[in-house]
């Protein structure tokens, strides 16, 4: 008997082409869990992309903008009290220090995306040099999107993962502000994006990456 259920389970598995292959095995309605990210036109009427995939932003007389998420949503099953399990993260590579001033370094992004790991880079300011552990002994840097390294904060811990990064949860439609004022004008940075199905089951988990190039322009 085990053996005729064995037959009938291969049988199934190759008549199932690999479209519905797809659809039994991912988590999100119709099989392929996609996102697309925009700029909210709300904040930005005047935004628009352009032919090498930048987009252009204005500077309005609002010191942030927000940018939109359009996830594929997760099946029933992969939901809880009809709350979807779905997790959004942002990182960029634009911090904003003591008066005003801006730097654009890729030292963490919870994305993984270091520049020698450590935090130990120096960035240099005039004649001197800092590292981000400095910065954040006399006033803890900004990330545009939304989140600061202070310095009391351990870097190395294995939870700090989840400090470093903005997080939007349980919703398909995620909405982020990022700051934005006028000494940022001229300046250009990336805004990444990792986005997360079912992450309450990890056999059902898909995670996939995006990022938004962006340009600062002026009115």
């Amino acid at each position: 008997m085990k053996k005729v259920l064995v037959l009938i389970s291969f049988i199934f598995l190759f008549a199932c082409s690999k479209e519905e292959i797809n659809l039994i095995s991912s988590p999100c309605v119709g099989g392929e869990c996609e996102a697309e990210f925009v700029i909210n036109p709300l904040s930005q009427p005047n935004s628009y992309k352009d032919e090498n995939g930048y987009w252009h932003i204005f500077h309005m007389g609002i010191n942030y903008f927000t940018i939109d998420g359009f996830l594929t949503d997760v099946k029933d099953e992969y939901k809880v009290n009809k709350v979807s399990i779905i997790e959004t993260g942002y990182d960029s590579d634009y911090w904003v220090w003591i008066n005003n001033f801006q730097f654009t370094v890729p030292l963490y992004s919870f994305l993984g995306y270091f520049t020698g790991g450590g935090y130990n880079n120096p960035i240099p300011v005039g004649n001197l040099t800092y590292t981000i552990e400095d910065m954040a002994g006399v006033h803890p840097p900004l990330n545009i999107v939304g989140y600061q390294i202070n310095k009391n904060q351990c870097l190395d811990c294995p939870y700090s993962e989840t400090l470093l990064g903005t997080y939007s949860k349980y919703t398909n439609r995620p909405k982020q502000n990022i700051f934005f004022d006028d000494e940022m004008v001229g300046d250009t940075t990336k805004v990444f994006i990792r986005t997360r199905w079912a992450n309450e089951w990890e056999d059902m988990e898909v995670e996939k990456n995006y990022e938004l190039k962006i340009i600062f322009d002026g009115q």
